[in-house]
């Protein structure tokens, strides 16, 4: 509303100004509706539209305001209440979060009555004292807390939520606050620097003789310097055109601008608070270019790393853009097949909908895609940040990842998130055989946040851009992730690989072809059963013990589980050879089946493993049986006498079980073996069995007796020394022919020890003592399955 000038400063003197005032300051109802301030002539506006007559109005208020304005204020009245206005303000600003407005907010006292004036509520030391020590633990307490909260305290549960949401702004405001001072500091100490760099181009040095320098004169190192400049600037426009296809917002104008302030050089985080500080290092790429300048021959390397960087993030783009495509498209690109119900990829149509980002497949090469979609306990940020670290990738995925590790961190990513980020990892994955041989690849794994609670992490080799000698190579692979109800997430994962089939035995060729190996139902099945597990192991009631079954403490549960992991980790790395261990293949020249691999190790200071040589053998063999009928028969402790020569020809009996998810089969036991005689003692055996769509393990080890029940109290599980057994059951992927349908690949794998002494010689007869016993135990299986 416009008063045409009648209250300005300038022309009205202090009576309108402090009658403002008056009316700001809880007298504004009195003040409008009192006849003797503006007369019903005075509300025309046509009043105002004479100049001459607007002159005469102002005098005669002017002087109507000097006789009723506050003597001591005089003119002032505009100043003084504008100054107390402020200090309300600050006052209001700077309450502390236990003062409340009797339960409510301020809004909702506005909207109830707005010429009541708020009332504030101060609270007793004692529940300031409640309050703040509620509030360091759990700044956004759920309507349980809060309810539990205003009964001990006394108090609405309105008040105490208001608390909570002053106190949680105040501690903002005065975050801000610090970091305001923070960066006008910076500025300061920039806006010092950028003058005296300004004064002292103004004067140019000569270098050699230190007198002014001469127009005209350019030195060789300013000569190189131009190149340089010239380069860079070239080079900043290349990586303008990749960050805004990255933040999906063209920054050309970026390109077409001069070049960046000093603040930018020396800050860039202040100038580019978008996230384009963070998603590349332009800042590392000068200095270092920088650097070269002046000290000669490592200029290249600093530009060839830059110039990696960027084409790292080209490639990275482009797989998560053809990632999240191949997630998303149905037929004609993925077709369902009739029989297995599996989905393929039909080439044809990849080839005319995607550019290959890797080049032609190799010669000799064959190629494996596949896609699956699952729903699992875990939210999609938790699924993120184990994806996105390398020991927990692997810990989530431990039968399938051997070894893996982050070489080379490109991107941080925005805003502290891990949107953007990029980084340089190997791995070593396996197929629980030893007639596969484990995959190395190296390879960029890139997380793009899709929308909110949607995100995809893609993983891209890169082993061809360093000439390293290729056997396997993953195109974009990876998840799509999106958050759904009650904590779960829905995982839509693409597995899309290229490896050289004739390193693998031809048993397993048709089940690597199916992708049932290391395609993408392995890797939603293992990460399914784990996500289970997890949350039976989290939940505060896990299951009590059955029967008279020996009861665990919580400490107890979690060295057990842990020595199981150690167990179950030691078998897939004796079974695959990887490089987690250091395993010595035994040459030719021993009489042992074609297709068992006997491997050797000196286990020396090591406290999980008994000291002395360690023979390792494992084989694999086809069996006409279907995988959940095999896996049944093997983890079952009441047929484990059929097979197993340490339960001396008697039924096992469990003494512990510990469920690790809903399937039965997915559990930790401690079985006790019955004694062959009076004189012998009973022997305690550690089993883990796990289950899933995808392949099925039974592994266990002898433990000594002692030693488990300090780890079944609580005890460190570390030092408790094993050697693991056991067995994988991998379906056969329809064996291409070679064999029926419906079949199990079984692998089978004894690990012991044939002498005490690191430093003594493998002999003959100990490699034909696991030979046979491999032999002889396949042969049981195969009696007790009737084949």
């Amino acid at each position: 509303m416009s008063f045409g000038g009648l209250f300005d400063g300038g022309t009205c003197g202090g009576g309108g100004a402090h009658l403002v005032a008056d009316m700001a300051y809880g007298s504004s109802a009195r003040a409008i509706s009192h006849p003797s301030i503006l007369s019903p002539s005075l509300r025309s506006p046509s009043m105002f539209s004479s100049t001459g007559l607007s002159l005469a109005l102002q005098t005669n208020l002017t002087a109507q305001g000097d006789q009723n304005s506050d003597p001591v204020a005089g003119g002032g009245g505009a100043d003084v209440s504008d100054s107390a206005r402020r200090r309300k303000e600050d006052e209001n600003d700077s309450k502390s979060g236990s003062d409340n407005l009797e339960g409510e907010s301020g809004d909702d006292l506005e909207q109830e009555n707005p010429r009541k004036k708020k009332r504030y509520h101060r609270h007793t030391p004692k529940q300031i004292q409640e309050l703040e020590a509620l509030f360091k633990e759990c700044p956004h307490p759920d309507e349980k807390q809060r309810m539990e909260l205003s009964k001990r305290l006394c108090l609405e549960t309105r008040q105490v939520k208001f608390w909570f949401q002053n106190r949680r702004t105040q501690m903002k405001t005065q975050i801000e606050r610090h970091e305001n001072s923070i960066l006008r500091q910076e500025n300061d100490k920039l806006r010092a620097d950028n003058l005296s760099i300004r004064e002292a181009m103004t004067n140019p040095m000569c270098c050699n003789c230190g007198g002014r320098a001469v127009l005209g004169e350019i030195s060789l190192e300013e000569q190189h310097l131009r190149v340089e400049n010239a380069r860079l600037k070239d080079e900043f426009d290349r990586v303008c055109a990749l960050v805004g296809k990255f933040l999906g917002k063209p920054i050309s104008t970026l390109s077409n601008s001069p070049p960046p302030p000093l603040s930018f050089v020396l800050n860039p985080s202040l100038e580019l608070a978008n996230g384009f500080a963070s998603v590349l290092p332009p800042l590392s790429t000068v200095m270092t270019l920088t650097r070269a300048v002046a000290g000669g021959g490592a200029a290249f390397t600093g530009a060839e790393k830059s110039q990696e960087r960027c084409v790292f993030l080209e490639l990275a783009l482009a797989a998560a853009e053809e990632l999240v495509k191949m997630a998303q498209m149905e037929e004609p690109l993925w077709v369902s097949g009739s029989d297995t119900g599996r989905e393929s990829l039909n080439y044809d149509v990849y080839d005319q909908c995607f550019k290959r980002c890797l080049g032609p497949r190799p010669s000799g090469f064959v190629s494996e895609a596949s896609r699956e979609t699952v729903e699992v306990v875990i939210n999609s940020s938790a699924l993120i940040e184990t994806l996105m670290d390398a020991a927990r990738w692997a810990d989530m995925f431990p039968s399938v990842i051997a070894r893996t590790a982050t070489s080379d961190v490109i991107s941080v990513g925005v805003g502290g998130t891990k949107n953007g980020v990029l980084q340089l990892m190997h791995a070593e994955l396996q197929v629980l055989s030893p007639l596969v041989p484990v995959r190395e690849v190296r390879f960029l794994r890139f997380c793009k946040q899709l929308a909110d609670g949607a995100w995809a992490i893609v993983d891209v080799s890169v082993d061809a851009t360093k000439g390293d000698p290729l056997k396997c190579r993953r195109l974009p692979s990876g998840c799509v992730v999106q958050d759904k109800f009650n904590g779960y997430s829905k995982v839509t994962w693409v597995e899309h690989a290229e490896y050289d089939e004739a390193t693998v035995h031809p048993l397993y060729r048709p089940l690597l072809r199916s992708g049932l190996a290391l395609g993408a139902r392995r890797w939603v099945a293992t990460l399914q059963r784990q996500c289970q597990s997890l949350a039976v192991l989290m939940s505060s009631s896990l299951p009590d013990d059955d029967g008279d079954k020996t009861a665990i403490a919580p400490a107890g549960r979690r060295s057990l589980l842990k020595l199981a992991q150690r167990m179950t980790d030691n078998f897939c790395s004796g079974v695959c050879a990887s490089s987690a261990r250091e395993w010595s293949k035994l040459g030719g020249g021993v009489n042992i089946g074609e297709d068992v691999r006997v491997m050797t190790r000196q286990s020396v200071a090591d406290p999980g493993e008994p000291p002395g040589v360690v023979l390792s053998a494992a084989t694999a063999v086809w069996l006409p049986v279907s995988p959940q009928r095999l896996f049944d028969f093997l983890h079952d402790e009441q047929q484990r006498s059929q097979w197993d020569i340490l339960s001396n020809g008697c039924p096992m009996q469990e003494m512990a079980h510990i469920a690790k998810g809903q399937n039965a089969g997915n559990a930790v036991s401690l079985l006790r073996a019955s004694a062959a005689s009076s004189n012998q003692s009973s022997m305690l055996i550690l089993q883990e069995t796990c289950t899933d769509a995808s392949a099925s393990l039974v592994v266990y080890a002898p433990v000594d007796i002692p030693a488990m029940h300090l780890v079944m109290n609580g005890g460190d599980s570390a030092y408790v020394a094993l050697l693991p057994s056991g067995f994988a059951i991998l379906p056969d992927g329809g064996s291409g022919g070679l064999k029926p349908p419906g079949g199990s690949l079984l692998t089978v794998a004894f690990q012991i020890l044939v002498n005490s002494q690191p430093t003594a010689k493998l002999t003959v007869e100990s490699v034909e003592t696991v030979n046979n016993l491999i032999s002889c135990t396949v042969q049981k299986i195969k009696a007790a399955l009737d084949y």
